[in-house]
């Protein structure tokens, strides 16, 4: 079992930058890559970035150039560095964990942007 908790969310004016922290803990040594996923009111749940176990890294189209994502192993920690904040950001994030194929989720931070 992998448990994730996030961290960071909060309110921002457009523009803005925030930065959310995932810290993994239990069974993690298999774990094959961590990622963001956000749902905004009445939407379906979206990818928004991944970082493998390797580095590599990955970003949905809405958010390249803004975000980014960072790891840092000896806390098993992954980052999502947020800039040029729009109010469209606006949702929960969720921390993803992928092991072994099977998806493990955080709890969720809100992010809200204001116009």
């Amino acid at each position: 079992q992998v448990q994730l908790v996030e961290s960071g969310g909060g309110l921002v004016q457009a523009g803005g930058s925030l930065r959310l922290s995932c810290a993994a803990s239990g069974s993690i040594f298999s774990i094959n890559a961590m990622g963001w996923y956000r749902q905004a009111p009445g939407k379906q749940r979206e990818f928004v970035a991944a970082i493998s176990t390797v580095g590599s890294t990955n970003y949905a189209d809405s958010v390249k150039g803004r975000f980014t994502i960072s790891g840092e192993n000896a806390k098993n920690t992954v980052y999502l560095q947020m800039n040029s904040l729009k109010p469209e950001d606006t949702a929960v994030y969720y921390c993803n964990a992928v092991q072994n194929f099977r998806n493990y989720w955080g709890q969720g931070t809100q992010v809200t942007v204001s116009s």
